[in-house]
Order: C-alpha cells, then structure tokens, then sequence
C-alpha cells in the first residue's frame, strides 16, 4: 500500500480578496495545502510563534507591507521561505525583499503555471539548503566590465533606461549588455539573476550609480 505524501503547505498573504481567493483554489488544486489571510497582521497573529511553510506575499499592503512582514518573520529566528508577487513599478522593492531574504519575486500579470513553478522550486530549494553554486563564481569572473555594472545596477532594481543614463549608455546598448549578463549567468529570469547576484555577494547598496 502507498503511503500518501504530505502535502507542502503555501501561505498566501493579499490584501485583495478576489485575489486571495483565485490563489488559494489554484494551488489547492495543484495540491498545494494553503492558508489565506487578508493581511500581514493576520499571518502573525494566526502563527505567533513560527511559519511552517512557503509564504507567498504581495509588496504593497496598508498597515504593514511585504517588506515589513519578511523583516518580522526574520526577526523572530529563521526566515521561511518567500516569493513576493509585485507589480512592474515595485521591482526595487522586489529586489529590496530578496535582499531581506525572500527566495523570489514574481511580476504582474503572471501565468498560473510561473508561480506554480517558483514555489515548487523555493520549496525544494529551501528543503535542501541550497548553498552558492560553485560554477557561480566563474560565471561572475566571466562578466565584462561593464556588464558587471550593468548587472549591479539591475541588483539595484533599475530599468533599462534608468541604468543607461547611470552608465551613460543608451537603453539599446543596456539590453544587449543585460542579454548577455543573463546568457553567461544561465539565468532564465531578472528574479533568478538577481538571487545570483546576491548569493555571489553583490550588493552595490543604494548609493550606487
């Protein structure tokens, strides 16, 4: 007789209801065992001690943020596992909370299947204790100059544009470079390489330009 595997457990934290809702029936049926709240108050106040499982957050809620909830649940020992879920202007932010600790981020409007894939992978990530992946290093070492910059400034959350009147380049020349920063890494999205990027120890903190 099969033993039945136990189900991963998913927190799902959104101010907005409809939201919270689709969330929770989607990864109840991908098999998921979820819990919903409406706020980041309610998450601490409904485990006041510790969180057993993957928390997928938004960025921006009244009263206390994603942000202030990642510092929070830090605070009290070990950080769970955490995806952010962020709108296209809230990258800095996104970037901010994997600084914090958070595994991932994800942008809207995203597939189902994407933050499907981002928590199988953040579970089985933090399961295994994901350490810094030795090739890392080299792939970093394999970095021009100036994609090395350009990569620092996406660490930072910038946009094309943003980092081209940084670096003095044209928001063209950007895209190539951050191209073939994503090419050399092996990263298949912006929320990977800058998970790279922080492992690897690059932190150009906000005063970079």
């Amino acid at each position: 007789m099969k033993t039945r595997a136990v189900a991963e457990r998913v927190i799902i934290v959104d101010d907005d209801d409809a939201v919270l809702d689709s969330l929770v029936a989607l990864l109840l049926a991908e098999g998921f065992a979820v819990e919903g709240f409406t706020s980041a108050q309610a998450l601490l106040e409904g485990h006041p001690h510790e969180v057993d499982g993957c928390v997928v957050t938004d960025v921006r809620m009244p009263a206390m943020d994603g942000l202030e909830l990642i510092e929070a649940l830090g605070a009290r020992g070990a950080l769970p596992p955490v995806i952010v879920i962020t709108g296209h202007g809230d990258v800095p932010m996104a970037v901010k909370a994997m600084k914090l600790g958070a595994y991932d981020f994800i942008e809207k409007p995203f597939d189902p299947a994407v933050l499907v894939a981002a928590i199988r992978s953040c579970v089985a990530a933090h399961a295994a204790s994901s350490r810094c992946d030795p090739e890392l290093g080299q792939r970093l070492d394999s970095l021009t100059g100036r994609e090395r910059e350009v990569l620092e400034q996406l660490v930072l959350g910038r946009s094309n544009k943003a980092i081209g009147r940084a670096l003095n380049i044209s928001p063209r020349t950007v895209e190539i470079h951050r191209a073939r920063v994503m090419d050399k890494m092996r990263a298949a999205s912006l929320s990977q390489l800058v998970r790279m990027a922080l492992i690897a120890g690059i932190d150009p903190g906000p005063g970079a330009t």
